[in-house]
Formats: structure tokens, C-alpha cells, sequence
């Protein structure tokens, strides 16, 4: 009897989730109110919203449609990445506040999440003042990571070993469309770390990441390694 209640009070919430995002769909809204529903509103609100802006019109937008990124729900959170994927010119996304925030979204644990704001990423990364801000930035979070992640006893939880695994998978992968943003002494102390670490996946992003050819030694001794690693997919760089 519990059980029936508790998936009649679902179908319930669906079906008003349902009603009021087709309700927002039908209605022409103006800019400024789909701002004050990303601040004010709930799930669906917000998710519409975000799927409705039309353009960013100040430096306030930006940040209202950035802090969205982080502490909604997964569905808010897609919708909002998508939105400044398609807004990656706006000049109004050139704040620090917003730069701290790309740093959380790109170790979401929505791939389609990291995958959109490493886009906004490619845009503006010719920003000197943006490289110069984020990458430090990563190249700390990043090390971080690989900090916990070579202390890994892999007897222990698997969700949490993936979940940090998963969040340098996806700094390495940033650090990619950046590569060139960083010097070559730091790229070499991230690269000699995560060419040796067990997960295969990070040591094919730290091919992805040499293949870019690197005019340095150091660089080509890595890449001749994992050349040879006993994984395809990383070999296969």
C-alpha cells in the first residue's frame, strides 16, 4: 500500500513537471524573467530557462547562467552547459567567478557536462588572462588528483577510485585543448606521473596529450614509451 502511494505521488510530480515545462515552452518570456527563473525557480523552471535565453546581455547574466552549473540538479546542470556552449563568443564570460566555476564543471560527473564547457574552454582560450588564471588553477587541481590517485589501494571502494580516476581523466583531457598554454616544465611534472598510473585510461589521455608533438626529448622518451604500452588504446597514439 506504501509502495502504491509513494508511485502515485511520482506520477503525480511528473505529470506537473510535465505540465509546467510545456506551459513555459508555449509562453513568449522575456529575457529578463528567464534570468529571474534560473535565480528563483524550480527543476523544471530552471531547465527551461535555460533552454529559452536567447542571448547574454551583461556581465551579471553570465554569472547567474554560470553559477548554475555547480549544486542543481543533473538535468539543470546539462541544460545550462549546452547554453554556454552556444554562447562561448560572449564576451561576458570573462570573469574569474566564472573561470572558478569551468574548473568544477569540467570534473562533473556528467561527461556531457565537461564535454560542453571544455568547448567554451577552446573558445576563449587565446585570453591571455584566462590561461594565465585557469591553468594554474588546473595544474593544482590536477595534481592534486594525481596525488590520490597514485595512493589508490584499489582493494578499497571502487566507486571512490573511479570517481577521483574519472575527475583526472577529465583535467588531463582539458589540459589537452591547453597544452600549449602551459610551459613545458609543468607538463612534463604532470605527464611523468600519469604515463605510470594503472588506470588505462589516464595514460591514454597523457598520450593524447603527446601526440601533439612536442619539439623536447623528455617529451618523445614519454610518447616512445607508452608507444609500446600493453594497451591499445593508449598505444594507438
Amino acid at each position: 500500500m506504501v509502495y502504491l502511494v509513494y508511485m502515485y505521488e511520482i506520477n503525480e510530480n511528473l505529470n506537473d513537471d510535465f505540465n509546467t515545462a510545456a506551459s513555459l515552452f508555449e509562453k513568449e518570456i522575456p529575457n529578463n524573467e528567464l534570468f529571474n527563473l534560473l535565480k528563483n525557480g524550480n527543476i523544471v523552471e530552471k531547465q527551461v530557462a535555460a533552454l529559452k535565453i536567447s542571448e547574454i546581455g551583461s556581465y551579471n547574466d553570465a554569472l547567474i547562467l554560470a553559477n548554475n552549473l555547480i549544486g542543481q540538479d543533473g538535468k539543470v546542470r546539462e541544460a545550462i552547459s549546452l547554453k554556454l556552449s552556444e554562447f562561448k563568443t560572449s564576451p561576458f564570460l570573462h570573469q574569474e567567478k566564472i573561470y572558478d566555476i569551468f574548473l568544477q564543471a569540467i570534473i562533473d560527473i556528467n561527461g556531457n557536462i565537461c564535454r560542453n564547457i571544455i568547448s567554451v574552454i577552446e573558445e576563449i582560450k587565446n585570453d591571455d588572462n584566462f590561461t594565465k588564471y585557469f591553468c594554474k588553477k588546473l595544474n593544482s587541481l590536477t595534481c592534486e588528483l594525481i596525488e590520490k590517485v597514485k595512493e589508490f589501494n584499489f582493494q578499497d571502494g571502487k566507486y571512490k577510485i573511479n570517481k577521483e580516476v574519472f575527475k583526472l581523466y577529465w583535467c588531463l583531457e582539458t589540459i589537452y585543448h591547453l597544452a600549449e598554454k602551459f610551459d613545458d616544465k609543468t607538463l612534463k611534472t604532470i605527464l611523468s606521473d600519469t604515463k605510470n598510473i594503472d588506470e588505462y585510461t589516464i595514460r591514454e589521455k597523457t598520450a593524447k596529450i603527446l601526440s601533439k608533438n612536442f619539439d623536447d626529448k623528455t617529451f618523445s622518451q614519454m610518447r616512445l614509451e607508452l608507444k609500446q604500452d600493453k594497451n591499445y588504446y593508449v598505444r594507438r597514439f
